[in-house]
């Protein structure tokens, strides 16, 4: 009988075996368990840590970082429940909070397996949070060793360019760092993201290639290679790879999650970087021991 994968065209195995202790660095789970923010309509169903558990198996990833979604708003229990149920040994995540979090919530949440948090402001009408909580929070989480996720048009990365150099703590561009296709190479937000890569502190996740290719699924996603080995390229020991898992963005068909773990073959062809890509590097970034 055939595996069906909610959320996940197809049901083949990647062609590419995971190496063991391979990190999925970038999914999100939606539990109607928990308390909801904003339109209902951002909900995606079957998308459970149960539903992901599979996706997992078919992949042949292991250790897993839940980032809270949008609909959940800062109410991080599904995530915190999420890295319990998939196993807090081998899952971590990265929350969503506003300044008025106290210090004890954030103890605990980093009890509870938390390295990050995120500032989702590609689409400011939506946001939890905004562009003046990004300095002030980022402050309060490096004490605990913590990253600010951002989650940016390559625009809004070009415009905060300051903002960006003041943080005091490590910083990591979701999707590519969203520059737009074709010219990735040539926006202005690459040369900021490629001077902030210069201070040791700033990554880059390997992941979301559907959200500015051309080329779309049909095309492989071939046009997001160049901006990709590009990062990998300027500091490969931090550059992490993430599935996206459920692709909320994305309409039915979903995105064939064994197609896009096998594009990284062609964004990472050295597998000693690959290897690097998918386990020592979130190994470092997420505090997996």
């Amino acid at each position: 009988m055939q595996a069906v994968y909610s959320h996940s065209s197809g049901s083949r195995k990647p062609a590419s075996v995971a190496p063991q202790g391979a990190c999925d660095a970038h999914m999100h789970v939606y539990d109607h368990r928990f308390a909801l923010h904003g339109s209902p309509d951002a909900m995606v169903d079957n998308a459970t840590a149960a539903d992901y558990r599979l996706l997992q198996h078919r992949i042949g990833t292991r250790r897993t970082v839940v980032v809270q979604p949008r609909i959940h708003g800062t109410d991080n229990s599904v995530t915190l429940d999420a890295i319990r149920a998939l196993g807090s040994a081998h899952t971590r995540g990265v929350a969503v909070v506003r300044p008025d979090v106290s210090d004890a919530e954030l103890e605990r949440l980093h009890a509870g397996g938390i390295r990050g948090i995120r500032f989702t402001l590609y689409t400011p009408a939506n946001a939890t949070t905004d562009f003046s909580m990004v300095e002030p929070l980022a402050q309060r989480v490096h004490a605990l060793g913590w990253h600010v996720q951002l989650h940016w048009s390559a625009g809004q990365i070009a415009a905060h360019a300051d903002l960006l150099a003041r943080l005091p703590c490590t910083i990591v561009f979701d999707h590519l760092a969203r520059l737009p296709l074709p010219g990735a190479l040539s926006h202005p937000a690459f040369d900021v993201v490629s001077r902030l890569r210069d201070n040791g502190r700033t990554w880059i996740k390997l992941s979301g290639a559907y959200l500015d290719s051309k080329t779309g699924a049909a095309g492989g996603y071939a046009d997001t290679s160049a901006i990709a080995q590009a990062w990998v390229r300027q500091a490969p020991e931090r550059v992490v790879w993430g599935s996206d898992w459920p692709h909320p963005t994305e309409p039915a068909p979903k995105p064939d999650d064994a197609v896009l773990f096998d594009l990284l073959g062609q964004w990472v062809p050295d597998e000693a970087v690959r290897h690097r890509v998918l386990v020592d590097n979130p190994a470092l970034l997420y505090d997996f021991s």
